[in-house]
């Protein structure tokens, strides 16, 4: 009979100092019954973003280890990248997978939150299914400001943290832990360094522009490639999927004149995201089977 599985996929503030980034790997591989699944680095975005499964119990314990390594290595005074962010451990979801119910994870991400804040000193904001607070769902408005903006923010009463001290702490900032459905990032890199034309078409895109349904995108440049990029977050793959958002990103691109480059994939990806479309026709090219969430579902 097959075990409860969860999934963690922490988004931390730091993709240039490999050893950092190879130290918070450790720190999870250093936890029995915790699979690590994939490990995303980009030096444009300045951010890793980590992919592990589990026991709860693994996957608790592994999310806290993680967590410790991050706030030993990673300064927020010295980072700068690309990417919104507002802490060290900038997100921190849990994502049930198997024989678990969204309550479940819930009650875990509450339950880190709170250890995060006793213990190291964190302001945590609870997000997605663990919100406290409906205005606290959506990552991008807990995110609002930025790390720069967070002394302003600890002090208005709106905005006390759900765990933690209302106090800034300019090393590591703070984090928005949840829980939440599987969630696909997906990026689409142009050819072309034209920024404005990747936030037209990012723009297009989104849901909250009247674009495609459960959408976000942001258009980024990736100065160490020379190119610029579409990067999606695709937040219910059954309405809206890897193919049809490559189509639209294509589509967009080719009427202001830019070829589609490649596109990647930051952590796992289930099969049915794909939408009956090899990973060759998205722009994922020699993808592996790692890649495919169902992989690590056996």
């Amino acid at each position: 009979m097959a075990s409860p599985l969860l999934e963690c996929v922490p988004n931390v503030s730091e993709g240039r100092d490999l050893r950092a980034v190879e130290a918070v790997a450790d720190a999870v591989r250093g936890v029995p019954g915790a699979r690590l699944a994939d490990i995303h680095a980009d030096p444009d975005h300045h951010r890793s973003v980590f992919t592990f499964l589990g026991s709860p119990e693994a996957v608790e314990e592994a999310a806290l280890a993680l967590a410790a390594e991050v706030f030993a290595r990673v300064d927020m005074r010295e980072h700068r990248g690309i990417h919104p962010r507002m802490g060290a451990l900038d997100v921190l979801p849990f994502v049930p997978l198997r024989d678990l119910a969204m309550d479940d994870a819930v009650a875990l991400a509450r339950r880190v939150g709170e250890r995060l804040g006793r213990e190291h000193g964190l302001p945590v904001y609870l997000y997605g299914a663990a919100a406290m607070r409906p205005e606290r769902r959506a990552v991008r408005e807990i995110r609002r400001g930025e790390y720069e903006g967070l002394p302003r923010k600890l002090a208005d009463p709106a905005w006390i943290p759900d765990c933690g001290p209302s106090t800034f702490n300019p090393r590591v900032g703070a984090a928005a832990v949840g829980a939440r459905d599987v969630l696909v990032a997906y990026n689409v890199w142009l050819d072309s360094r034209d920024l404005g034309a990747a936030r037209d078409i990012a723009r297009a895109l989104r849901e909250s522009s009247g674009g495609l349904a459960c959408v976000q995108a942001l258009g980024l440049p990736l100065e160490r490639r020379g190119l610029v990029q579409v990067a999606m977050n695709l937040l219910d793959y059954r309405r809206t999927g890897i193919a049809r958002a490559y189509d639209a990103v294509t589509e967009q691109a080719a009427r202001r004149g830019i070829a589609v480059k490649r596109a990647e994939l930051v952590g796992l990806a289930p099969r049915a995201a794909f939408e009956s479309r090899a990973s060759e026709s998205v722009g994922l090219l020699d993808l592996p089977d790692t890649a495919y969430l169902e992989t690590h579902l056996s």
